[in-house]
């Protein structure tokens, strides 16, 4: 029985997808205007990681690693058909975009899976400032929804872990930590926290 946990990634990957799905329907609609950023180089790291986390032997734990990076590839691309989705970028934006990118060409260097995936988590927080920034200010900008799809994939990823070490844990644990930062960024207002 313990074997066909790991499956539970598929799980994982389908909750992942019904998130993208529901905030690019969103999108089109001109209700939630992504920050075009930091969702390109969303789909960038967790892409990058997959490859790490494979390389290092990680089997189908990895999936919703790579489905935390297809979704925004997807996000991006619809985020350029309703020009009422549109978010204004600004210095600070492309300022988070070169760190990001900067963290990546590093990766390319290392070539060792643990580093790597340290900077594809670095690359993908640089890309997750100016969208938790923008989620803060104008909550109404922003779909929870896709966030918290992102933490139910993610926690699939630890039932399905074989070997325990950081290429397995390190990217999922990150991704629960920086979707909880977008959830109650977006919602703060409703909890009447802030």
């Amino acid at each position: 029985m313990i074997q066909y946990l790991q499956y539970i990634v598929f799980l994982g990957a389908a909750i992942s997808f019904s998130g993208t799905i529901f905030y690019i329907k969103e999108t089109l609609s001109g209700d939630t205007k992504p920050n075009k950023v930091t969702w390109l180089m969303w789909s960038m790291a967790p892409i990058i990681a997959t490859f790490a986390a494979v390389s290092d032997g990680v089997g189908w734990s990895v999936l919703p690693v790579f489905m935390a990076g297809f979704g925004p590839l997807l996000v991006f691309i619809s985020s350029f058909v309703n020009k009422n989705s549109y978010w204004k970028l600004e210095i600070f934006d492309y300022v988070c975009c070169f760190l990001s990118a900067l963290a990546l060409v590093f990766w390319f260097i290392t070539k060792e899976p643990a580093i790597t995936i340290i900077f594809a988590i670095a690359s993908d927080g640089f890309a997750a400032v100016p969208t938790l920034i923008k989620s803060w200010k104008y909550p109404e900008t922003e779909t929870g929804y896709a966030y918290i799809a992102g933490i139910l994939a993610a926690l699939t990823s630890f039932v399905a872990i074989t070997t325990w070490n950081f290429s397995s844990y390190a990217f999922p644990l990150y991704l629960i930590f920086i979707n909880t930062c977008l959830i109650f960024s977006v919602y703060k207002n409703k909890l009447k926290l802030f």
